[in-house]
């Protein structure tokens, strides 16, 4: 599959700075990298944005990944590798995401186990993670951009910018 165009945050002028200021935001308040990844993989998979991520020993070594539960997320409510605070954000996540569902998507029952477990700016901060990870992926599916390969080993990750120049 190509792109039927760049990445429109790279083709709509100031677009990027902006964006890329909100994850340094978002990452600067205490919840765990770990966690957001989670978060970003379970949105992902709802909506349907296709995701390569280890799965075998190898892969794992290659990409330089540690967290093995990655496989797991999309069935985390069976699983027990995931702690109660991953789980009460990994459901905000998804109540969030699938907001045409039901009438009232985020219930005070998902609203509150996620508030026992992180504080009131942590939790803001995973809701504006939610939403710009849904943002990205309806950007991503209506432009046809290439999936994220979590397989990749970030040292040897070729940045979008360089990936989309060698296109052109």
């Amino acid at each position: 599959m190509s792109p039927r165009m760049p990445n429109p945050s790279l083709v709509v002028p100031d677009v990027l700075p902006p964006m890329r200021a909100l994850v340094k935001a978002i990452n600067s308040v205490g919840v765990p990298l770990q966690t957001l990844v989670l978060i970003h993989l379970r949105v992902s998979q709802i909506n349907g944005r296709p995701v390569q991520i280890p799965v075998k020993k190898r892969e794992f070594e290659e990409a330089g990944e540690e967290d093995f539960r990655l496989p797991l997320v999309e069935t985390w409510r069976e699983q027990t590798c995931f702690t109660d605070a991953e789980r009460s954000l990994l459901a905000l996540a998804e109540a969030a995401t699938r907001i045409s569902d039901v009438r009232d998507p985020v219930s005070d029952e998902v609203w509150d186990e996620a508030a026992r477990h992180w504080d009131e700016k942590q939790l803001g901060a995973v809701v504006l993670h939610i939403g710009l990870v849904n943002l990205w992926n309806r950007v991503n599916v209506a432009t046809k951009q290439q999936p994220v390969d979590w397989r990749v080993n970030p040292k040897e990750w070729t940045p979008m910018t360089t990936r989309l120049a060698a296109t052109k």
